[in-house]
């Protein structure tokens, strides 16, 4: 058929143009001879005069090479040769359309895209691959497809495997892993099992050994040995695109649990890429399942290579040209990556060809292997309006996944994520066309990832401002965040973040789409009203700040009279001397706990005030390594001289505190995990503990030395943060991971049941306390709130209120004993509050209690409701004097702790206050603080020697501090 003249052959065309150009450009550099271009390039002589010559477009690498020869501008020449591939590549376009009618059947050659199932008979020479891959999978369980971007794993496995596992009977599931691997993998197995994704999604992230239960179900309905292979294309998305390692790990273990049950009903299939080996390294199952289980997709033989370049075109009619096959097998073979290039070259070869021959100058026509693709991208490039090319660049930059130690990736989006303009749906259904963008279903993603590599302009537009397309990328998750969660305020940027979302509009970054600028627009609304709040309050400051100037002064002049009297500033001394004593005795404490004692006492005695006594305080603290590992969990045991600690080694411990050492009486170590709560029924006999596995056991306390297991209850619903039993005994409270409350009947402790469940949290439980009555009970979660339920009828609880107790989060509650106070603590400006609960269903705010400077997860009243004990992450205990609920006062302020205090009780007989330490350490103090300073005082011997004195005393005569 003739065709029409081509840019090639006639006029005055781009090639042309673009060889008489470089021969200038050779002639301004004084005519050199090509064999010293040569050696300036590193290209042969054939090459470089190949490329003035204008029979063909050299690629972009060689032009730029002979640029450089000459003394060129590089960028200058790089954009020429962009404008002169998209002429050629337009007029490529005119030509393919003109000949769409000859096109009545589908192309041989697949170009960028991966085959399919529906592919497989034109899927040619990878047999052996495949016939090694279905002969591993029929002797392991667990395979995993590596190699490089480009050598055809997805075919392989969709083309070539797939069919063969289906005609063998088996059910064949196949996915990539995306944002959420977990949720995909339950959508994708929910029809199958005749269940919701939801339920197989909740199942899958409580526990992924479900995955394994699951196919064995799938199974029963199958013909006997009917297997189910979960075959999971492009796993590196688990690192590249899936940001929750809590989930990437669980989704490997769900796998790994399919491959490793011994009545397993399943097979599991990887591919991967060749430079995510790394990553998969860092997780122990995949190392142990990938041990002789891997097959590699290596570069093509010249067999193969002529079976994939020549059958194709056979089957279709054609056949290729002997130069050109000649030609083909010697720029591909060795690279594995190479593949789709010369896909896409042969797609667009074909669609040039001669008759029903595929010729050598048909190829260099498209650019040849490298120059095709990019020929492709410029040609759809050019036919685009400035504005939809500028929409293009923000389309292809967002389809893009940045690598971090490793190449840049494709990038899967919803089509959600884009706008629905005009202008956007024309340029995404021209990229469609042009086949560099694929749609399946609802998502968008780049074809395939060697067009990142092979088209220079694309490449170009990535590296123009990485970090702004990396904060661009986190500003959609962001936005989808806000967008989730009911467009929150509190979800909005601030501070840093805002600044550099900010330079999106200002410097070019990736289009934002309607629900990114809204997000943006917002944040910039909210900062705008926080500027004005801070200058007010600034020139509130600025009031203040002149106000205590004028304080100053009056001061100063004060001051300077005070100087005049001696006495005073003896006292003066005396008080700082003493003070800086105390801070000595604090960093004593751990090094040598008789000097800080000794040196303590003296301070205190020097300068008799609250900052000394509560360094001696902290320094009289008795302390015993309770636990190898965290003690969280602390529980006096009513009627007895009983302790019982539970602990990160996931035991709980019972010790005799009767004297004023202590004394283990027994280990109970039938634990599976931190043992996060331990509480004591009210009549001492019975002691219940919980787990992070959300395990319940209960103990009777009849001999301590040996205490007998009653009960395991409570099943796995995560881990059980909180235990409480009700004044009667009957009733008792769990709380944990669930977000729920439990109330069970354990009135026979060896056979408890379950009485209601209660909810309304959307956070972790952390705490849970009965009133006096046993007829009220208060829960405190994660999510700020604390909640009363009216728990008269255990079985029919009915709630009562619900607010918002602290600003970041909830973390304990406790009734007094003796009023109708209930306090709470967690985070935020005032970490402990008191609230009346004369009415239950308006509780009033009483106080708030200042003093920590960090979270408060220990909280206590003392059971004759005078004082409450607060422990903190600031590594500090305050004792609070709470007589009067609406005006506490600071006790005690016990210091020392060398890390979290996490727990806080008294004795039961009022007279100690035992704190639990994250280092494993229970610190006690007797609740008399004015008789453990007397008796002190009365017993401590006086071994500081004078050299000591003045070391830490200066300026201070010598007397022992009890003398």
């Amino acid at each position: 058929m003739p065709r029409r003249e081509t840019p090639l052959t006639g006029g005055d065309g781009p090639l042309l143009r673009l060889a008489r150009e470089l021969r200038q450009l050779r002639g301004s550099a004084g005519s050199p001879s090509y064999r010293a271009l040569s050696a300036r390039a590193h290209y042969s002589i054939a090459t470089l005069s190949g490329a003035a010559a204008g029979h063909r477009l050299p690629t972009l690498d060689v032009t730029l090479a002979y640029v450089r020869a000459c003394g060129g501008d590089v960028d200058e020449w790089e954009e020429r040769w962009h404008h002169v591939a998209a002429e050629l590549a337009a007029d490529t376009a005119t030509e393919r359309h003109e000949d769409a009618g000859r096109e009545e059947h589908r192309p041989p050659y697949a170009g960028l895209a991966a085959f399919g199932a529906d592919d497989s008979d034109r899927f040619f020479g990878r047999e052996r691959l495949v016939e090694d891959l279905a002969k591993t999978l029929a002797e392991r369980r667990f395979v995993a497809v590596f190699g490089a971007s480009g050598a055809g794993k997805s075919s392989v496995l969709r083309a070539g495997l797939l069919p063969r596992l289906r005609s063998a009977g088996c059910r064949v599931i196949t996915f990539t892993p995306g944002l959420h691997p977990l949720e995909e993998l339950a959508v994708r197995l929910a029809g199958p099992a005749r269940t919701t994704p939801g339920r197989l999604h909740q199942d899958f992230s409580t526990a992924p050994e479900n995955l394994h239960l699951t196919l064995r179900q799938l199974a029963t309905h199958e013909p006997e040995g009917a297997e189910t292979v979960i075959v999971v294309d492009q796993f590196e998305e688990l690192f590249t695109i899936c940001r929750s390692q809590e989930e990437r790990t669980r989704f490997i273990s769900a796998l790994v649990a399919v491959a490793r049950a011994s009545n397993s009903a399943g097979r599991i299939v990887l591919g991967v890429r060749a430079d995510f080996y790394p990553h998969c390294a860092e997780h122990g199952q995949l190392v142990e399942a990938f041990r002789d289980a891997q097959v590699t997709v290596g570069p093509m033989s010249v067999d193969e290579l002529h079976s994939v370049i020549v059958r194709p075109a056979v089957q279709a009619g054609c056949r290729v040209e002997g130069q050109l096959l000649a030609h083909l097998i010697g720029q591909v073979q060795g690279r594995a990556a190479a593949l789709p290039l010369l896909s896409h070259a042969l797609l667009e070869t074909w669609r040039r060809r001669r008759g029903n021959v595929l010729t050598l100058d048909g190829f260099r026509a498209v650019g040849g292997i490298e120059g095709s693709l990019a020929q492709t991208g410029e040609a759809f490039y050019a036919d685009l309006t400035p504005a939809r090319q500028d929409i293009a660049r923000h389309l292809f930059q967002r389809l893009t996944a940045l690598g971090e130690g490793a190449e840049d990736t494709r990038r899967r989006i919803p089509r959600t994520e884009l706008n629905s303009d005009e202008d956007t749906t024309a340029v995404l259904e021209r990229a469609v066309q042009a086949r560099l963008i694929a749609l399946d279903g609802e998502s968008v993603e780049i074809t395939h990832e060697t067009l990142i590599r092979s088209w220079p302009r694309l490449r170009r537009w990535l590296g123009e401002n990485r970090e702004l397309l990396r904060t661009s990328r986190q500003l959609t998750e962001a936005a989808g965040t806000w967008e989730s969660l009911g467009r929150d305020p509190g979800a909005l940027y601030r501070g840093t973040r805002l600044a550099l979302a900010r330079q999106l509009t200002d410097q070019g970054a990736p289009g934002l789409t309607a629900n990114e600028r809204a997000f943006l627009d917002e944040s910039l609304a909210a900062e705008r009203a926080d500027a004005a709040m801070a200058r007010r309050r600034a020139r509130q400051l600025r009031l203040l700040t002149a106000l205590l100037s004028v304080l100053l002064l009056l001061a100063t002049g004060t001051s300077y009279y005070a100087l005049r009297a001696n006495g005073k500033v003896s006292r003066q001394r005396n008080v700082a001397v003493a003070l800086n004593a105390a801070d000595r005795a604090s960093d004593l404490e751990h090094k040598d706990p008789a000097l800080a004692v000794q040196v303590a006492l003296a301070a205190h005695r020097l300068a008799r005030q609250g900052r000394t006594r509560d360094n001696l305080l902290s320094t009289l603290m008795a302390a015993w390594a309770a636990h190898r590992a965290d003690a969280v969990s602390l529980a006096a045991v009513p009627g007895q001289h009983l302790l019982a600690t539970g602990g990160g080694d996931q035991t709980v411990r019972l010790w005799d505190v009767s004297g004023s050492a202590h004394r283990l009486l027994s280990s109970l170590e039938v634990f599976h995990g931190t043992v996060w709560s331990v509480a004591a029924r009210p009549d001492g006999r019975v002691l219940a503990a919980a787990d992070a596995s959300g395990e319940i056991r209960t103990f009777d306390l009849a001999d301590p030395a040996g205490p007998v297991a009653l009960a395991v209850f409570g099943g796995r619903t995560g881990a059980i943060r909180s235990l409480a039993y009700s004044p009667d005994g009957h009733t008792l409270a769990s709380a944990g991971a669930d977000r729920t409350t439990r109330l069970w009947d354990v009135r026979d402790p060896g056979h408890p049941s379950q009485l209601a469940r209660l909810g309304g949290h959307t956070g972790t439980v952390r705490s849970v306390a009965f009133d006096r009555d046993a007829g009220m009970l208060a829960t405190a979660g994660d999510d700020q709130a604390v909640q009363l339920w009216d728990v008269t009828d255990p079985h029919r609880p009915k709630k009562l209120s619900q607010w918002q107790a602290h600003d970041i989060i909830a973390l304990g509650v406790a009734f007094s004993p003796h009023a109708n106070v209930l306090a709470t603590s967690g985070g935020g400006d005032s970490p402990v509050r008191l609230w009346s609960t004369d009415d239950p269903s308006h509780p009033r705010k009483l106080a708030e209690l200042p003093g920590h400077s960090d979270v408060v997860g220990g909280i206590a009243f003392s059971p004759g409701g005078r004082a409450l004990a607060t422990g903190s992450d600031d590594r500090t205990v305050l004792v609070w004097d709470v007589t009067r609920p609406d005006r506490p006062v600071v006790r005690a302020k016990l210091t020392g702790y060398t890390t979290a205090v996490s727990a806080v009780a008294f004795a039961a007989d009022d007279r100690t206050l035992f704190t639990g330490v994250y280092d494993g350490l229970v610190r006690t103090l007797p609740v008399d603080f004015t008789g453990v300073i007397g008796r002190a005082c009365a017993t401590a011997r006086p071994t500081i020697t004078p050299g000591q004195w003045h070391r830490y005393l200066p300026g201070i005569a010598y007397r022992p501090p009890c003398a």
